[in-house]
């Protein structure tokens, strides 16, 4: 556990070596995360909303893990959501964000008091969506969410993944506040210490920097994903992409800055993330091609770069930005452009946020949903 947090760790883990996880997803998230878990001896446990990315661990097959974690590793598979929440203490949500609110609507009438949840990583204000169908039950549990994940890496087949980097520090933040400190006891009894509280959900949505990072390669490299080559995104994270990255930058700090929050720069999240010295950015990606860590770019325009991150990354700092009167330009841009190149309508796929309908809301109302989140037994319940 977690040395002298043990009596912050709710009644649920207290006493417990091995804690018990309940993981949604089966990508390379969430096989990066049961690796990490499994071989922390804690007890990871997977399950696939369609059961068709776990059918092969299902059938005793080893999850084998290469890279920053390496090992054979055999998590539990859960059949259902009832059966993953109703076997695990803790559960953690690993899979892209266009899946968070299927999947969040999917566990929470199963989940109890007792427990506590983790979203790694959270986007789009899904812990307050959470939080908000857990209310309309009566129950409260610690949601932490988190600014990137745990692991990075790739999914090489159904049971083998390829961890790129164990992050050193990960930014989050509980809700509501008031669980701030079983929130960050839980994840340290899991993953050590490695993370960092910030002020509230509106702290850790400008905290991912996933999406514009993903925006500026994918845009530049887009030719490259459509014709399925091979190639080195640290390498190709040129000058020009780099200063773009950059500038992206400098609209999300602004935005935090005009919110009073302190949050991590671009320059930051590779030095923390990826171990390599502060430089420009281009400069830094290409070290990590040079020492053999800067990874391959998306091999098809099919991709969480795009699918993911401009609809539930990119959306939600223009709406941050709205809010705060400091307008996002290149992040819209970057909508309009991706939705050009797809004939798709991105800033209309984001379910999170119609969901919550926040477009009503004043700054200080999101601000006070953010820290404390939705009264349980609220009259505004969902069904």
């Amino acid at each position: 556990m977690a040395g002298d947090r043990t009596d912050q760790v709710p009644s649920g883990l207290a006493g417990a070596d091995a804690i018990k996880v309940g993981i949604t997803g089966a990508g390379s998230i969430a096989f990066g995360a049961a690796a990490l878990l499994e071989s922390s001896g804690h007890k990871p446990m997977l399950w696939s909303p369609s059961g068709e990315r776990t059918a092969r661990l299902a059938s005793g097959e080893p999850l084998v893990a290469e890279g920053a974690v390496e090992g054979t590793f055999h998590p539990a598979v859960a059949a259902s959501a009832s059966q993953l929440v109703d076997a695990s203490q803790v559960i953690m949500i690993a899979l892209p964000a266009y899946g968070h609110k299927s999947v969040m609507d999917a566990i929470a009438p199963h989940i109890r008091a007792d427990q506590i949840v983790l979203i790694s990583s959270h986007a789009s204000l899904g812990a307050l969506y959470l939080n908000r169908l857990l209310a309309a039950r009566g129950v409260v549990v610690p949601i932490v969410a988190w600014g990137t994940t745990v692991t990075s890496g790739r999914q090489l087949s159904l049971v083998e993944a390829r961890i790129g980097t164990v992050r050193n520090r990960i930014d989050i933040c509980t809700l509501p506040h008031t669980r701030s400190a079983e929130g960050l006891a839980c994840c340290q009894a899991l993953f050590g210490e490695r993370f960092v509280e910030r002020d509230g959900l509106l702290a850790i949505a400008l905290s991912n920097l996933n999406p514009q990072n993903h925006m500026g390669i994918a845009l530049c490299n887009m030719t490259r994903m459509e014709q399925g080559e091979s190639w080195s995104q640290g390498l190709n994270v040129t000058p020009n992409v780099g200063r773009l990255l950059e500038a992206l930058d400098r609209e999300r700090l602004a935005i935090a800055a005009a919110l009073e929050l302190e949050v991590r720069t671009i320059f930051e999240h590779f030095h923390l993330s990826f171990h390599v010295p502060v430089d420009t950015i281009s400069n830094m990606n290409n070290e990590l091609h040079r020492q053999g860590r800067g990874g391959n770019g998306p091999a098809s325009a099919d991709s969480r770069y795009v699918h993911e991150d401009v609809p539930y990354g990119l959306l939600m700092t223009v709406r941050l930005g709205e809010l705060t009167g400091c307008e996002a330009r290149l992040h819209r841009s970057g909508i309009e452009i991706f939705s050009a190149l797809y004939g798709r309508d991105f800033q209309s796929e984001n379910h999170l946020l119609d969901a919550l309908d926040i477009g009503g809301l004043s700054l200080d109302d999101m601000k006070r949903l953010a820290r404390h989140g939705y009264p349980a037994h609220a009259e505004d319940r969902i069904v």
